[in-house]
C-alpha cells in the first residue's frame, strides 16, 4: 500500500513539475493568465491535470532567439 502512495505522489510531482515547466516556456497573451496558469499547476493533484486539459493548448511556444543566429545574420550584412 505504502508503495502505490509514494508511486502516486512521484508521479504527480512530475506531472506537477512539467506544467510548471512548460506554464514558463509559453505565452498565454498577458502576465495574468500566465500567472493563473503557474498558480493552477501548482494545486496538489488537480491543477496539473486541470493544466494539461485545458490550459496546455492555449499557450503558444516563446521564440528562443539563439545567440548563434544573431551573429550569423550580423555578418552577412
Amino acid at each position: 500500500m505504502a508503495k502505490i502512495i509514494i508511486g502516486t505522489g512521484l508521479v504527480f510531482l512530475l506531472l506537477t513539475w512539467w506544467a510548471v515547466i512548460d506554464v514558463s516556456k509559453k505565452n498565454f497573451g498577458s502576465t495574468a493568465a500566465k500567472a493563473i496558469w503557474g498558480f493552477t499547476a501548482l494545486v496538489p493533484f488537480l491543477g496539473p491535470l486541470i493544466y494539461f486539459a485545458i490550459g496546455y493548448r492555449k499557450g503558444k511556444k516563446i521564440q528562443e532567439n539563439s545567440s548563434e543566429s544573431s551573429v550569423l545574420d550580423k555578418s552577412d550584412g
